[in-house]
């Protein structure tokens, strides 16, 4: 491919050479004409992390194409949650909008098509806060032909605005206040749900090692909506014992994400009401407590952006 990706790309990087490099030459295909490179810095008491750092960010002395590139690489190990926010942080204050890819996730090159579109799309639309690439589950067939909108960002491969960025807040300020209300409830509407991301939140205000919880949490709070497509579009290559998270037992972790996040019981509520209207029949009712104030694949409480959505996708 020899058109340059018009959107600023921003790489996250840690330790992990050879992921670098293929997430790097995943980018290569579109060659965009900037790139920002966030790098954490080793760790205290792990002695390879010096030169596996070093290797890692020399892979990006590899740049072969036009492109401009600037680093912000940290001298010692800042950890997940403080790298990766600063990072970004720094990378807004220069540009409205960018493509974020961890050197652990493996983009296929249709997620660049599906950011650079709808980046464009709804840039002016502040109900629309990010653009994902990843999803764990399989195509809905009721979703449209490209995306749909859902209350839950991606983390892995995604695209935003320096105008939705700027709500992150990663010490979740507004959290002690909201949890004493009833908010949490209003908006998920499901017991299990609640109790899920009630413990999610707790952990994310006392600074827990993650930066994707406050960035839910920043979404769920300003009522935005985040894009998933129709098909999972990037691939994560980082699970292993060298990660910082996604080791063997991120398996239990994304099970119990699924199982007690309420897509499950809401997936089952959506069905039968779909098959209820289709014999004209009256759909079941949610037992007190559980029933879904909105479905996972549609808007919150708000229209939809206008426009129907139309780019092309197709799997890795």
């Amino acid at each position: 491919m020899n058109v340059t990706f018009q959107a600023p790309v921003i790489l996250l990087i840690f330790s992990r050479p050879a992921e670098t490099a293929r997430a790097l030459a995943a980018i290569r295909a579109v060659r965009p004409s900037r790139l920002f490179v966030v790098a954490d810095g080793p760790r205290p008491g792990h002695p390879d992390d010096l030169k596996a750092c070093a290797r890692a960010r020399g892979v990006i002395d590899d740049i072969d194409w036009p492109c401009a590139v600037e680093r912000l690489e940290a001298p010692t190990n800042m950890g997940c949650r403080d790298r990766v926010t600063s990072g970004l942080d720094w990378a807004f204050d220069q540009v409205e909008e960018a493509v974020v890819i961890e050197d652990d996730c493996l983009p296929d090159p249709s997620f660049f098509q599906l950011c650079g579109t709808l980046l464009a799309r709804h840039r002016d639309d502040p109900r629309v806060m990010s653009i994902g690439g990843h999803r764990c589950d399989g195509p809905d067939e009721h979703d449209p032909p490209s995306y749909a909108f859902s209350r839950y960002p991606a983390s892995w491969g995604w695209a935003t605005w320096r105008r939705a960025w700027r709500h992150n807040d990663v010490g979740l300020r507004e959290w002690p206040r909201l949890r004493a209300t009833g908010w949490l409830e209003s908006f998920l509407g499901d017991a299990s749900a609640v109790r899920y991301w009630r413990r999610i939140f707790d952990q994310a205000a006392r600074g827990i090692d993650t930066w994707d919880y406050a960035w839910v949490f920043a979404h769920w709070l300003h009522e935005g909506l985040a894009i998933r497509p129709r098909v999972n579009l990037v691939q994560n290559i980082g699970f292993g014992q060298d990660a910082t998270h996604t080791r063997d037992e991120a398996l239990d972790q994304r099970i119990e994400w699924i199982l007690f996040s309420g897509m499950v019981r809401r997936s089952l509520i959506e069905a039968q009401a779909r098959i209820a209207a289709a014999s004209g029949q009256e759909a079941p009712s949610a037992s007190a407590g559980n029933t879904p104030a909105t479905p996972t694949r549609s808007t919150p409480p708000r229209k939809s952006p206008p426009g129907s959505p139309s780019l092309a996708l197709r799997a890795s």
